[in-house]
């Protein structure tokens, strides 16, 4: 179930993303520039009613002054130009700035622990589902709130200039345009809200069966499955074009709603003046400021049609979004271990929402500083998960964890779309690049930079596209020494990498790790032969654990892979 977030919420710990004044700033902007068209167009018609009048007696034309309308209709048209230009810039600085900080907020929400873990398994869906809902949460700014205030400051305007006409003229067209404009714009968004939310959830699920479908058609081509897959993607893409068709005919039905609203103003404007006019209360260009400021008074309410549109849309993300947004983000910190110790277990046990053992059961363990540790077992043991438990990134369900500040070198080496000296400075931020250059070198990876054209300037793919499998670990294992830290976890180090290639970082490793406390998961023999102590897993509970030099830990090293 997702809990129930209002539009109302999500709006306050928006507006507390960025400063107040951009927001208010944006609403007030593009106020004035719907206020300064109206006034522009109304001041228009009637200097040009008036003047055609005083033209036809020389006396009147001598004494009618045509300095006063003519510059305020240029300063009219200037100051919509400006506040135009104004409340483009200041709405979308108001948008980004809230954007990046709820992308930010987010992204370091989903890196939590329990949130990473979700994030995992299933980060297609919710990486896409993410940032789209991210970008839909613009339209609650730009597409509701600054409309919105246009239109009632237009509703306003209207009210006040008809009302120095004639008080009920004033007052009926005011209310007509509210009733009206905001009936139409409160009926779209109802009627839109289910095809609105259809078609989101019918994109979101195209795009994930088309990036199957693409990343997978090889596999899916042996199988049998690609006509299969096939149809499934047309299946969304015929009800993403269903939902399409439904808004598209509502759009068109509140267009020509807020149509016919408009035409019953500018008519029953048209009628009115032509009753002043007959009894003296207005003369002709009064009734042509009336009817030009008429004419334009619906025109702001038009403008909620598409934050109407999006309203199930945005509603729907702001659903998804606000319980996280609503979470105070705080830095996983472990507690420190008794002397002596860099890492203590004591009856930890994991268990995950979506298995039904636990993925680690009453593990007991205590980690001396400068010891050597290799938890060994077969894959699905629950190394990885103590491993996660003991970085601070898993959770205990039960049980207490201890552990010194320790760096985590996992299977898969994140490297980013960026420079070599980027990559590397995630781990130290403030390095140098002759340490950067120095943990290069014991890496083994400073004559492979050297040879790339711009050096650590080079610049990687997405997902360090450019460097080979042991390319990619060693950088890994340059950021390990980068970090400076004195307790290291190693997950699977040397895993896919080819007899030499592991080899020479293991000897790399080691040698960089005199003194450091090293706890590293693996079901390889090279690797487990460098720990001082072998603790076997199995379903996630500690089956047995030997030193060297005993027997035992000859006879675990012997259930491990080979080279």
């Amino acid at each position: 179930m997702m809990p129930h977030t209002r539009l109302r919420d999500v709006a306050r710990q928006l507006s507390a993303m960025a400063p107040r004044r951009w927001w208010l700033g944006g609403a007030v902007m593009a106020s004035l520039t719907v206020l300064m068209g109206m006034a522009l167009l109304g001041l228009s018609g009637w200097f040009i009613a008036a003047t055609a009048l005083a033209g036809l007696v020389p006396a009147t034309a001598l004494v009618f002054d045509v300095f006063m309308p003519s510059a305020g209709i240029r300063l009219l048209a200037m100051g919509r130009t400006a506040s135009r230009y104004g409340e483009r810039v200041v709405t979308h600085e108001a948008t980004l700035a809230v954007l990046a900080a709820l992308r930010e907020r987010l992204f370091v929400g989903w890196a939590q622990p329990d949130a990473a873990r979700l994030l995992q398994l299933r980060p297609a869906r919710l990486l896409q589902r993410l940032t789209s809902d991210v970008d839909a949460l613009d339209s609650l700014y730009l597409r509701m709130i600054v409309p919105a205030v246009a239109a009632c400051g237009a509703a306003l305007l209207a009210g006040v200039v008809l009302g120095a006409l004639h008080w009920w003229l004033g007052l009926a067209v005011m209310a007509w345009l509210l009733l009206a404009g905001g009936w139409l714009t409160a009926w779209l968004a109802r009627r839109s809200t289910v095809p609105a939310v259809q078609r989101a959830v019918a994109l979101e699920r195209l795009r994930a069966d088309a990036v199957d479908m693409v990343a997978g058609q090889t596999e899916l081509l042996m199988a049998g499955r690609l006509a299969a897959q096939c149809a499934r993607v047309q299946q969304c893409d015929a009800r993403v074009a269903q939902a399409d068709h439904q808004l598209n005919r509502l759009d068109a039905k509140a267009a020509v709603g807020f149509g016919v609203a408009g035409a019953v103003v500018l008519a029953g404007m048209l009628a009115a003046a032509g009753y002043l006019v007959h009894a003296q209360v207005i003369g002709a260009p009064g009734a042509a400021l009336a009817l030009l400021v008429a004419l334009t008074a619906m025109e702001p309410f038009a403008a909620l049609r598409r934050g109407a549109l999006e309203a199930g849309r945005t509603r729907l993300a702001a659903r998804r979004l606000g319980a996280r947004m609503q979470q105070d983000v705080q830095e996983t910190r472990l507690t420190e271990p008794p002397s002596g110790l860099a890492f203590e277990l004591q009856d930890a046990v994991v268990q995950h929402a979506d298995g039904v053992l636990p993925a680690v059961n009453g593990v007991h363990l205590q980690v001396h500083k400068a010891e050597r540790v290799a938890l060994i077992g077969a894959s699905g043991a629950g190394k990885s998960t103590v491993m996660a438990v003991l970085a601070g990134e898993q959770a205990l369900t039960r049980g207490t964890v201890a552990a010194l500040s320790c760096v985590w070198l996992t299977q898969r080496v994140a490297l980013f779309q960026d420079s070599v000296r980027d990559n590397l400075r995630l781990a130290a931020p403030q390095a140098d690049d002759a340490a950067l250059w120095t943990a290069l070198e014991d890496a083994g990876l400073a004559t492979d930079v050297r040879a790339m054209p711009l050096g650590l300037e080079s610049m990687l793919g997405e997902g360090g596209l450019g460097l080979s499998g042991g390319q990619a670990r060693r950088l890994g294992l340059a950021r390990l020494l980068l970090a400076q830290q004195q307790a290291w976890l190693l997950d699977e180090p040397t895993e896919g990498l080819d007899a030499p290639t592991a080899h020479d970082v293991l000897l790399r490793l080691m040698a960089r790790a005199q003194g450091h406390t090293v706890v590293m998961c693996t079901h390889l023999q090279r690797e487990a032969a460098l720990a001082d102590r072998l603790i076997w897993l199995e379903a996630g509970v500690v089956q047995a654990q030997a030193r060297r030099g005993d027997t035992a830990f000859d006879s675990l090293l012997q259930r491990l892979r080979p080279d």
